[in-house]
C-alpha cells in the first residue's frame, strides 16, 4: 500500500508495525549481547543474524516510505 493514499488509522497502524520491528530487532541485540558476554557464541551468532535481517527489513521500508512521501510532495 502506499502510505499517501491511506486513511489515518490504516497509517497508523503501519507506522505501529514498524515500531514493533524495531522493537524486536532491538531484544534480539540485547539477547546477542548477553549471549556473547556469557560465551554462548551460537545463541550469540543466532540473535546478531535475525537482528540483522529484522534491521535491514526496517531500513528497506523506511527508506521506501521516505522516498515515495518525497515523490508524492507530503
Amino acid at each position: 500500500m502506499v502510505l499517501a493514499l491511506m486513511p489515518q488509522s490504516e497509517l497508523k497502524i503501519q507506522q505501529n508495525k514498524g515500531a514493533l520491528m524495531l522493537t524486536w530487532t532491538v531484544i534480539f541485540l540485547i539477547v546477542a549481547l548477553i549471549a556473547a558476554v556469557l560465551g554462548f557464541t551460537g545463541i550469540a551468532g543466532a540473535a546478531v543474524g535475525i537482528a540483522r535481517i529484522l534491521f535491514t527489513i526496517f531500513l528497506i521500508l523506511f527508506l521506501a516510505s521516505l522516498i515515495l512521501g518525497l515523490v508524492r510532495g507530503h
